[in-house]
């Protein structure tokens, strides 16, 4: 079982579809628990190219050929879960874009494939997005997180603008919030009330991990410098 684990995970590593496709079936072979050839196995080679990505080991091509590679895995793997796997698989439904008035999106994009392959489902708004239309999508999907990015100055309010719709509609307290992007930083993120603030794009990743496991025990925003 540890040999075919470390096959899916090095699979991953490689950013290689084809070998993460042809593991993934073999671990059926081998009656693996698909849940485990997931998280043990598949997830464990994205965490390792999330931590050399925040180590500059690896770039963003590297990053991406590695989620391409899981989400292979993934769909290999999918049909094998049960209902109740398919529940423990999928850590939360994440909705992610970047705010209004600003079209920059390759920090968005890659924060939104690491959340994706570390087992978030993943509600892609693209950019200059509309504030309304984050509170719209949050509540059709019933998203445990709502993420938000800026890297202009200028676009930074509309994070805040978000908030201010959530609580106007009485619906603060159903979705954690997370901001990101260049001009964005703690103090802003307590500023306007937010739970969760990464400067790195494998930040949010373990971000939304804490904020899904902790709940109710947040006091506090989550920050990682």
């Amino acid at each position: 079982m540890s040999e075919i684990l470390d096959k899916l995970a090095k699979a991953v590593i490689a950013g290689d579809e084809e070998a993460a496709k042809k593991a993934a079936q073999e671990s059926i072979d081998l009656k693996t628990n698909p849940l485990d050839a997931i998280k043990i196995g598949l997830a464990k080679g994205m965490d390792e190219v999330g931590q050399k990505f925040h180590k500059f080991e690896v770039f963003l091509p590297e990053v991406i050929l590695a989620a391409d590679a899981m989400k292979a895995g993934v769909a290999v793997l999918k049909p094998q879960l049960s209902p109740d796997d398919l529940k423990k698989a999928s850590l939360g439904k994440v909705v992610i874009g970047t705010v209004f008035g600003d079209i920059h999106d390759i920090g968005k994009n890659l924060v939104a494939v690491m959340l994706e392959a570390g087992g978030f489902e993943v509600y892609d708004l693209g950019s200059d997005c509309a504030s309304i239309k984050f509170v719209e999508k949050a509540k059709e999907v019933k998203a445990d997180i709502i993420a938000m990015s800026s890297l202009m100055v200028t676009s930074m309010y509309y994070q805040r603008e978000v908030l201010d719709y959530l609580k106007d509609s009485g619906t603060r307290k159903e979705h954690w919030i997370m901001v990101g992007g260049g001009p964005v930083t703690p103090e802003w993120t307590g500023e306007i009330g937010a739970d969760g603030y990464g400067k790195f794009a494998d930040d949010a990743v373990e971000i939304a991990k804490i904020l899904m496991e902790k709940g109710s025990e947040i006091k506090k925003p989550v920050l990682k410098e």
